[in-house]
């Protein structure tokens, strides 16, 4: 069985569901038949970067990835908002001001920690069973609901005449297209994302992704291991649990173990170096949250 991650550094232009799609041909063209693969977060278009795609089993922890933290690269243009808020769509909003690298860094902890934003009408937020990009593409008014976000950091990079690149830690639901809009809006002008970049996905960076080149050589035959991280990969963030064989079977078989003296809280447990499941430990009773059906666990 054929499980892990792959993590796509994914070139300006493609979709993530072109992303995902591209790991399934590669994976047939290779000769693995049919694998569960699924992307642990959308990412636009046109914006480049960290797209982790799990694959087999790991695509149990894909919705984990989702809750994951994100981290990005991003600059704004100002003097012109779109109405996709991107490069992308048409100008909707001009402004002459223009403001100095000290105003922008000096409104950047107006935007940092809890924050309420507007998200983009141009986005794949569900209204009504209806994704709001189609209804806005379709000419609608689209009114979106304002939602709670966290940005944990926000800083400043490279400055130029009429743009400032910043670097973003945000929580889970964060559109930096809206953080665009909202802080050129706070100093008194317009704006719009000209380059967003993913630098982080939960606990996976640049430096552990792969071009799409790469990723199509799997299709002509390179070696998969050489690109594929184990499905620990992503629980690198909680702490691991040694189980004995019995125990594994236990863990296998749904059942509660007891007596361990641990603190709560969420765990992944493993035999050996397979992982076993994704558990909660509650009052020394361990329950099984994701069970993993991966080989050469203890039978």
């Amino acid at each position: 069985m054929t499980s892990g991650w792959i993590i796509l550094d994914k070139p300006h232009g493609l979709g993530s569901t072109q992303a995902v799609a591209a790991v399934k041909r590669n994976l047939r063209q290779a000769g693995y038949g049919k694998v569960k693969v699924g992307h642990g977060g959308t990412l636009d278009p046109l914006a480049t970067g960290i797209l982790p795609i799990a694959v087999g089993e790991a695509t149990k922890l894909a919705g984990r990835m989702l809750d994951a933290s994100k981290e990005y690269a991003f600059t704004v243009r100002f003097g012109e908002e779109t109405d996709t808020l991107d490069l992308e769509g048409k100008v909707i909003a001009t402004s002459d001001v223009r403001p100095a690298p000290e105003a922008v860094t000096a409104i950047l902890t107006c935007f940092t920690g809890p924050i309420e934003q507007v998200p983009p009408a141009y986005s794949a937020i569900l209204i009504d069973g209806e994704r709001a990009y189609d209804r806005a593409r379709a000419g609608e008014a689209v009114e979106m609901k304002s939602r709670s976000v966290t940005v944990h950091s926000l800083t400043a990079g490279h400055v130029g005449e009429s743009e400032i690149t910043l670097i973003a830690h945000v929580s889970k639901g964060t559109y930096i297209r809206s953080l665009a809009r909202d802080i050129a809006y706070a100093l008194g002008t317009v704006g719009h994302v000209t380059m967003l970049r993913r630098l982080r996905a939960g606990p996976f960076g640049l430096a552990q992704a792969i071009s799409l080149d790469k990723l199509n050589d799997v299709g002509k035959g390179a070696p998969l291991e050489h690109i594929l991280l184990p499905l620990e990969a992503g629980l690198v963030d909680i702490p691991a649990l040694d189980l004995t064989p019995e125990q594994a079977r236990a863990v296998r078989q749904g059942r509660v173990l007891d007596g361990l003296p641990h603190n709560d809280g969420l765990y992944w447990v493993r035999s050996g170096t397979v992982p076993v499941a994704l558990v909660q430990l509650s009052g020394m009773s361990l329950t099984v949250v994701r069970g993993f059906n991966l080989p050469d666990v203890a039978e």
